[in-house]
């Protein structure tokens, strides 16, 4: 890895031909002539026979990841919170009195127009009535990270990538931003421990610790195991098979990442619950990304 320090706002690399040289055969003859047209030839067997390893491929696809909740931000609905300030629920617990390990009530993107104020109090939650009674008592932990613009609450200024946590017990502060922002909220039920404060945490102050080849991570906040992150990632960098023991939490900010078969985009967002895991996770871009999830990988053989 190189020795420079990282920095995660250079543009990303292009993605490469998508057409592995491998598979270059595949799209000259005689199998273009065959998927072309479908007619009967000398090679209508192997044809075939492709096309079957290809569906059962799809299909072992789809229900690998029938387990994982992936959005795509330009599909997610918009919803109003405030007068110039709306939501996009990215999760949202089924049933919040069984919760897996890990396991969030609600993960939203939340983007204030400018001169917006988001009153103290207000959250992902006030999309979901059935949630005011723990949020009355003072029960819920909300972490959130500025992804892009600039924000104040309770008196401190953020900019893109800086992380605030609010611990279950402490009064919430109100957002605002003069020139519009966007944000990332994490609501969950983590009760609050002695000594608990609100904490914020400055890109601009932070590092990245080098984690491994070509991968660089920055631990905002941790408990028991559970951990919320920033990873940078290098252009084909990889993390070998794991499993998960908590919940994991993958939001992109930048570049683009394969897990498994599934390619995510800057935007999109996927919870893998407690108890699965991924064959794949690389990237030929370059990443930066928000994980939530287990603080040490469990890498499976």
């Amino acid at each position: 890895m190189s020795s420079a320090a990282p920095n995660p706002n250079l543009p990303m690399q292009a993605a490469p031909d998508p057409v592995d040289p491998a598979l270059a055969a595949l799209l000259q003859e005689p199998f273009a002539s065959g998927w072309a047209s479908g007619r009967a030839g000398p090679a209508d067997a192997d044809v075939q026979a492709l096309r079957q390893r290809l569906a059962q491929r799809v299909a072992a696809s789809r229900q690998a990841e029938a387990a994982f909740t992936t959005v795509r931000r330009r599909h997610a609905l918009r919803q109003a919170l405030a007068s110039g300030v709306t939501a996009q629920v990215l999760y949202q617990a089924a049933t919040p009195t069984a919760l897996r390990p890990g396991e969030p009530l609600r993960a939203a993107l939340i983007e204030l127009a400018p001169g917006a104020v988001l009153p103290a109090g207000v959250g992902a939650g006030d999309l979901a009535p059935a949630l005011g009674a723990h949020r009355a008592h003072g029960g819920v932990h909300r972490e959130w990270l500025l992804l892009s613009g600039c924000a104040e609450v309770g008196g401190l200024h953020l900019s893109q990538r800086d992380y605030h946590v609010q611990p279950a017990g402490h009064a919430a502060a109100a957002w605002s931003s003069e020139g519009g922002a966007l944000l990332f909220l994490r609501e969950s039920l983590l009760p609050a421990q002695a000594g608990d404060v609100p904490i914020t945490v400055h890109d601009a102050e932070a590092g990245w610790p080098a984690l491994a080849p070509g991968i660089q991570r920055r631990v905002l906040w941790q408990r028991d195991g559970q951990a919320a992150m920033l990873y940078w990632a290098q252009a084909g960098a990889q993390v070998p098979r794991h499993s998960h023991g908590h919940d994991e939490e993958c939001l992109m900010l930048q570049g683009e990442l394969f897990l498994d078969d599934l390619l995510l985009q800057a935007g999109d967002y996927q919870l893998a619950p407690a108890g699965t895991g991924h064959r794949i996770t690389e990237t030929d871009t370059g990443v930066v990304i928000y994980a939530h999830g287990d603080l040490d990988l469990h890498f499976v053989g």
